[in-house]
């Protein structure tokens, strides 16, 4: 993976925080990391990663209202000092078979550039949820390499519920571990696909090879998770971006909408297309 700087900018070494998606079922972490992008006060693109595993695209500046010529890439960086935060944003996804690969190659990107927290925001199937909650609400997840289990205080007073369905001996976990620690004397095998079970759902998903690899690089990792369906999911995006800000501890003066809001994307007024004619109900 090499990171190109955007000509005139420059890279900010007091941004320590890596913030990125992990792409999974509604494109929920990409959504929220664009609400980031678009609403924090000075952010802007510095460069972006170029990685042989991901997919190529290319696209129309996603936050700019006037077409100013500048095109959007698979995965770009944007940094805000203000905040000391690098937005990663992923906009293709992972060649078939490549996701260990992927995962290895941004987390020495991570670790050479200085980073000490990394937050991965993704999402997780609604059928796999059996305890739900209705009470509560609309749930965040999290996942962290603080305690052996995953737990993490900081995202138990943020009133975030931990990942239970983690167990770091369970077999496809331990696979990761062995394939990214590199003193790993284990020789562990990835089971085939008809030798899966419904636990190694989530060990399979990109989230868990991320934090896997940043983890064995040792770099501070919580994973941000909630759950929902294919479909309009800005509600799911707007609830992990807001628990970022938290786990962050970001005041409304770090955002460019008003009264200290959320700052909707540009490229999202057609993100569903036009609204319905009314006319014909």
């Amino acid at each position: 993976m090499e990171f190109f700087v955007e000509e005139g900018k420059r890279v900010h070494e007091e941004c320590s925080t890596l913030i990125l998606p992990a792409l999974s079922i509604g494109n929920v972490g990409q959504l929220a990391v664009d609400l980031l992008v678009s609403s924090t006060a000075g952010a802007e693109r510095v460069g972006y990663l170029d990685d042989p595993y991901l997919l190529p695209c290319v696209g129309n500046d996603a936050y700019g209202p006037l077409p100013c010529g500048d095109l959007a890439l698979p995965l770009e960086v944007y940094e805000s000092s203000s905040t000391a935060t690098t937005l990663a944003q992923q906009r293709s996804p992972v060649a078939k078979g490549m996701m260990i690969k992927f995962a290895e190659n941004i987390a020495e990107y991570a670790a050479s550039s200085g980073k000490k927290d990394v937050i991965v925001l993704s999402s997780l199937d609604f059928q796999r949820l059996h305890n739900l909650d209705m009470s509560r609400g609309p749930q965040v997840y999290y996942l962290s390499n603080t305690e052996s289990d995953g737990r993490d205080d900081h995202c138990e007073r943020l009133g975030f519920g931990r990942m239970r369905e983690y167990d770091s001996e369970g077999r496809c976990w331990k696979y990761l571990s062995s394939v990214f620690e590199k003193n790993s004397k284990e020789e562990l095998t990835l089971p085939s696909e008809d030798e899966l079970e419904d636990v190694d759902y989530y060990p399979s998903l990109p989230f868990a090879a991320l934090f896997s690899a940043f983890k064995a690089r040792g770099l501070k990792v919580t994973c941000l998770l909630c759950y929902c369906s294919e479909g309009d999911n800005i509600p799911d995006a707007f609830l992990l971006a807001e628990a970022a800000s938290k786990l962050m501890g970001l005041t409304p003066d770090k955002f460019l909408g008003e009264g200290g809001k959320w700052r909707i994307p540009y490229s999202w007024k057609s993100m569903y297309g036009a609204p319905p004619d009314m006319s014909m109900f």
